[in-house]
């Protein structure tokens, strides 16, 4: 795909570009989240421009981070809108960096578990002694229940 700002694009060239389907682009311009109207040929087939293209990667990364529908909707309105909302424009942004700030945390806190779990596995493995480990039906004899190795990691010094 050129980056000349005056070519245009069709539907299967844009959705090639931007990783989405040709279904999903026109869920988008139904959804009203594109910041301008789509041009179309003489034929009837939609036109896509430069800008476009470069305001759909951009709905289609923050949709990736879990922007709900109904924010993008929001945010494309304030953007056709012009100048004039930015404050507006920039309270959605930081509520969805706020949003994968969280989501980030999370999963490093699942790393976290997922990490100090493969390294007992892989010690007990190595070390030729993994038989019942973390077996569900095998009984702990002190307190009657299920076996156990599970403990909260510790958060490493270069964490903080």
């Amino acid at each position: 795909m050129t980056t000349d700002i005056a070519a245009t694009y069709s539907i299967g060239e844009v959705a090639a570009e931007v990783g989405m389907s040709v279904h999903a682009l026109r869920f988008y311009e139904q959804q009203d989240l594109l910041v301008g109207p789509i041009g179309r040929s003489l034929g009837g087939r939609r036109r896509y421009t430069r800008v476009d293209v470069d305001w759909l990667h951009i709905c289609s990364r923050l949709r990736d981070s879990g922007m709900p529908l109904a924010e993008l909707q929001r945010f494309a309105a304030l953007v056709r809108h012009g100048p004039g909302n930015e404050s507006e424009r920039l309270a959605i942004l930081y509520a969805q960096r706020d949003r994968v700030d969280q989501q980030i945390s999370a999963l490093q806190r699942a790393r976290e578990i997922i990490e100090w779990k493969t390294d007992v596995y892989r010690q007990h493995v190595n070390d030729g002694n993994a038989a019942g480990l973390w077996d569900p039906t095998a009984r702990s004899e002190r307190s009657g229940g299920p076996q156990s190795s599970y403990r909260e990691p510790v958060p490493r010094q270069d964490d903080d």
